[in-house]
């Protein structure tokens, strides 16, 4: 099989994947985009590939979920995110990947964790938290900036409200819309998104609407029971990746 062939097959399966994720089926899945685009090109050019990819995934979601947002948490955490962001930017010529993958994998794995065994009693359905919304906001803005994995920051704070399917899918559709928006001029300014990079997003763009599509028809026929289910089980499954590729990154750095 030619190179060509495997780069094609690679990049169309990281951008269905993560389209099934921005519809809203499974948000947890968006992690593994430019994990699975490292395969066939460095990770800060995988990332500025995806994001002119993620920004037409934004608009079909915002068509299909602008009037299922849950606003207060938005409110909470987006200013969170717009510093978060601000501070990738600073300071991305020192951030380590792998660092930040075993961090945020550890902290994923703790925030399953604690909803699968009995650590501490939680208090279901409360309002959003400000304090904490602006400090996961701002965690989701920076993973977000550095490898397009703001997932888990988000889900650990909005993921125990319980929220209903869709209401859940359209407030991480519209939060990661404003936050990839917030990352266009940094990514041009640190030259991640040029000519090159614009051609493969193109090209990918198809593929992008075809799992949007597919998975805004499926988060609305999935019960809420099965959705919370494979959500956590994803996000498990993801942690390990994601302390996996940290530590091995940082052992063999």
């Amino acid at each position: 099989m030619s190179a060509d062939i495997v780069f094609a097959l690679v990049a169309a399966t990281a951008v269905f994947v993560v389209a099934l994720a921005k519809s809203g089926l499974v948000a947890s899945l968006g992690i593994l985009g430019v994990p699975i685009l490292i395969f066939v090109m460095p990770a800060r050019e995988a990332a500025g590939v995806m994001l002119p990819v993620l920004l037409v995934m934004d608009a079909i979601g915002l068509l299909a979920y602008r009037r299922e947002v849950h606003w207060p948490n938005l409110r909470t955490l987006l200013p969170g995110a717009a510093m978060g962001i601000g501070i990738g930017w600073l300071f991305w010529a020192i951030t380590s990947e792998s660092a930040v993958r075993l961090a945020i994998g550890i902290i994923a794995l703790a925030f399953v964790l604690d909803e699968w065994l009995p650590i501490r009693k939680r208090l279901e359905g409360l309002p959003p938290n400000r304090p904490w919304g602006v400090f996961w906001g701002s965690m989701a803005g920076f993973t977000s900036f550095v490898s397009h994995a703001g997932s888990p920051p988000f889900q650990i704070y909005v993921l125990p409200q319980r929220l209903p399917p869709p209401i859940f899918a359209g407030t991480s559709v519209v939060f990661f819309a404003v936050v990839n928006a917030l990352k266009v001029g940094p990514y041009l300014a640190l030259g991640q998104i040029n000519t090159g990079s614009l051609i493969v997003s193109m090209a990918l763009f198809p593929v992008a609407v075809g799992g949007m599509l597919v998975g805004i028809w499926a988060v609305r026929r999935v019960s809420p029971t099965l959705f919370y289910r494979l959500a956590y089980a994803l996000v498990f499954a993801l942690a390990f990746k994601l302390i996996w590729d940290g530590a091995t990154g940082l052992w063999f750095s």
